[in-house]
């Protein structure tokens, strides 16, 4: 089943909060959590992030509500709901937790050529991600795929690591074409402005123009690893 933004956002923004488990390989504080015998989320407090010498601006919780924001309004669907929120150990990004199917082997899928990637490598793009690893792919089933772990990216500066570079170099669709130009239209300032800043939001315009202007998927860059390491 589709998940239901709003029906979703009204449960994760005012529910409490009861911290059941921590994901331990998680290199910021990541805590599971229940709202209700339905609804479980990922709750990242901003007092538990680590400071990153590259990412000065904001906070890490505030970039995962932004790509939510994007991935939202630029009918990519990719981003599970995401809302910034006070809880247990105060402010931070709450996120929908998405169940997969486990019998699917992430790696395996993760490197086919399916429209949900091709979508999901698009967006990438857009939103500078650095750091799209094989566990960051939730296959809820072969056709509903999502991402997570969205808090490196939109920096000003291009620095794509990803391991979807399947399309590296193939042309944009129309109907891609016309999804960021509507994205571009789209985007208000004013709600970003929340979460990155003016120097991102610019850098974030501007690499659509490019995508659109150049009508090809990024290439792997030689002035930075193009996979993140570890890959999963």
């Amino acid at each position: 089943m589709v998940i239901d933004d709003n029906e979703i956002l009204g449960r994760i923004t005012k529910g409490d909060l009861e911290i059941v488990g921590r994901l331990v390989d998680a290199s910021n504080a990541s805590l599971l959590c229940k709202i209700d015998q339905s609804t479980q989320v990922i709750y990242k407090p901003i007092a538990g992030e680590r400071p990153l010498w590259d990412f000065p601006d904001g906070n890490l919780a505030g970039r995962e509500v932004a790509t939510y924001y994007l991935s939202r309004i630029g009918d990519f669907n990719i981003v599970p709901p995401t809302v910034l929120r006070d809880g247990p150990f105060g402010p931070g990004a709450v996120q929908y937790w998405v169940e997969t199917d486990k019998e699917i082997d992430v790696v395996e899928r993760g490197q086919l050529s399916i429209p949900g990637l091709r979508k999901m490598a698009l967006f990438d793009a857009v939103i500078n991600n650095t750091d799209r690893k094989f566990g960051h792919i939730l296959f809820k089933d072969l056709n509903q795929i999502y991402g997570c772990d969205h808090g490196v990216s939109l920096h000003s500066v291009n620095k794509l690591r990803t391991v979807l570079w399947q399309w590296s170099g193939d042309t944009i669709s129309n109907d891609e074409i016309s999804q960021l130009k509507s994205l571009s239209k789209n985007i208000d300032r004013e709600i970003l402005i929340e979460y990155i800043t003016h120097t991102e939001i610019d850098s974030l315009l501007s690499r659509i123009d490019t995508l659109i202007s150049q009508g090809t998927f990024p290439t792997p860059s030689q002035d930075w690893p193009a996979v993140p390491w570890p890959p999963y």
